[in-house]
């Protein structure tokens, strides 16, 4: 027997909870914030969109589903199960920040702000939650496969992000590395480096971190779109020495293709779309193979 549909509603708090978190009560974050030229009042406001959002979302789910809800801070504890819906209720961010979680779940991303948020991931209005569940589990319902990167460490740690992977110092310090293609075979090829980390960003990505490294760079490769099968990777200011080079500083990879990263410093972090509290630590002499992932973001149209 098969279990029924379960429907995840993810969010995450609110700018007003996050004031009320540090100052305590209503009248003293209004304080705060009027002492700096500022009112609660728009705050407040997109917190009850938000809320309202939630109820009318969850009011949607269908009777005879299960439902769960689960806010940002605790994806990385949230068990998702095969036959999960994830509904993601907020910021095109909160798709992103989800995705490195799943297997293949269908996503419907809802905006609670239209206007405020691009509405790039989250494409769609409450009032059409109902009909996207039921969509979601139809045979035949339309969504699109977003590519998405990974990181596999020679530890058997991995790392899955929608918009892109750094790799780089956990401070501001300079990172040192050995970088080349996935799949050499001696530890001492390919280009010693010291940089401000790498970058390899998918087609999602590239309208935000990704795209400013490609313009930076005059934009000579074009940007991969979401389903595009190809990433692109960017070393951010290599430092030319001695001992260290700036040859392999940017470049594409395709399906079967990958970047090879060695440590050569105390300390490297690995992490996906700005979730630095969820990263991966190596250390001296470890390796890290990036490329693209084998599974993709189920985002229902």
């Amino acid at each position: 027997m098969s279990l029924a549909p379960r429907a995840v509603i993810v969010h995450r708090r609110t700018e007003y909870e996050e004031l009320l978190a540090r100052h305590g009560t209503h009248g003293q974050a209004a304080f705060f914030l009027s002492s700096r030229g500022r009112s609660i009042d728009e705050v407040v406001r997109r917190h009850d969109r938000t809320r309202r959002a939630l109820r009318e979302v969850a009011a949607a789910v269908p009777l005879t589903w299960r439902s769960s809800r689960v806010e940002r801070a605790d994806l990385d504890r949230f068990l998702f199960a095969p036959e999960d819906v994830v509904v993601v209720v907020g910021q095109d961010g909160l798709v992103a920040n989800t995705a490195k979680y799943l297997r293949g779940q269908p996503v419907v991303g809802i905006d609670t702000d239209p206007g405020r948020n691009p509405g790039v991931l989250v494409r769609h209005r409450c009032a059409d939650a109902a009909a996207l569940l039921r969509a979601a589990t139809a045979a035949g319902g339309r969504a699109e496969e977003l590519t998405m990167v990974e990181a596999v460490a020679d530890d058997t740690q991995r790392l899955l992000a929608l918009n892109e992977i750094y790799l780089g110092s956990p401070g501001h310090q300079t990172a040192r590395y050995r970088l080349g293609s996935a799949g050499r075979k001696e530890p001492g090829e390919g280009e010693a480096q010291a940089s401000s980390g790498v970058l390899v960003g998918t087609g999602t990505g590239a309208t935000g971190w990704l795209r400013s490294l490609w313009l930076e760079r005059g934009g000579t490769a074009a940007l991969p779109a979401p389903c595009d099968r190809r990433l692109l990777w960017f070393v951010r200011e290599a430092w030319p020495s001695p001992t260290t080079g700036t040859t392999k500083v940017a470049g594409e990879l395709r399906q079967g293709q990958g970047l090879q990263l060695t440590v050569e410093s105390d300390r490297m972090v690995v992490f996906g779309d700005g979730m630095e509290n969820d990263a991966l630590e190596l250390t001296w002499g470890q390796s890290v193979r990036l490329g693209i992932a084998g599974t993709s973001l189920h985002l229902v149209t």
